[in-house]
């Protein structure tokens, strides 16, 4: 009796221990890598001027990101500018945004930079309607499930995230899924954001995990309404602007 006591003891040891280690997940740093295919947004825009500029754009524009947080709240931010070779052109897009989100509030405040004017939306977390289904795809060494997201009732992408990281969070300020999303492709806009580097680690006194404060205070309808009117003639490329800013 005393050998299955004993015994029983360990087992219930080593299930609080293999616990806690599996809920340390919620605490994490990733960095995301931000791929545009300048070449192919160009070509959807205006094939005709692609050919004739194509050799004077960069093929492709690399960044990087980075998302730090816990269960509770996150930051992602840029981390690294793009490098363009010299004498390329390149017209960059909601690279400079700062999103903070607020998981336990259900609150998002995001610094995001439109030509000359920096706007602060303050508002609810953002509700994409999501579609499962069975693709899964290993990214940064996580089992990552495929899901499609609709946002707006009308921007689609695809999003890919795992449940061993216990964080409802991603990239920008796509969210709500049951698990980190450590992949998001917008066809729309030619562009991918895939995590290269997850670092485990508590980040509860990270002093960067605080909201941005700079920028025109606004709601996201208020927000989304004035970059409509400003974009509302430019055809394709106010549609492409409208996404970025959005996501």
């Amino acid at each position: 009796m005393k050998h299955i006591i004993t015994t029983l003891f360990f087992f219930c040891l080593f299930c609080i221990t293999a616990t806690a280690q599996t809920n340390f997940l919620d605490k994490v740093s990733i960095e995301f890598e931000r791929k545009v295919s300048y070449w192919g947004l160009i070509k959807d825009l205006n094939p005709e001027w692609f050919e004739q500029s194509k050799e004077r754009s960069p093929k492709e524009v690399i960044s990087y990101y980075t998302f730090t947080g816990d269960a509770n709240q996150s930051i992602y931010k840029q981390t690294k500018e793009p490098v363009i070779p010299r004498n390329m052109w390149y017209e960059s897009f909601g690279e400079k945004n700062i999103v903070y989100n607020d998981y336990k509030n259900g609150v998002s405040t995001a610094s995001k930079p439109i030509f000359e004017q920096t706007f602060l939306l303050q508002d609810s977390i953002q509700k994409v309607s999501w579609k499962y289904t069975n693709d899964t795809r290993n990214i940064a060494g996580f089992e990552c499930r495929k899901v499609i997201g609709i946002l707006n009732d009308s921007t689609g992408f695809y999003a890919f995230y795992t449940d061993e990281i216990m964080i409802s969070g991603g990239p920008e300020s796509i969210s709500g899924l049951p698990g980190m999303i450590l992949g998001l492709a917008v066809p729309g806009l030619h562009t991918t954001w895939f995590a290269t580097k997850v670092e485990l680690g508590n980040t509860t006194n990270n002093k960067d995990l605080v909201p941005p404060t700079k920028g025109k205070k606004t709601t996201r309808k208020a927000y989304i309404d004035t970059i409509s009117k400003l974009v509302k003639d430019w055809g394709k490329q106010g549609k492409r602007l409208l996404i970025a800013y959005a996501i």
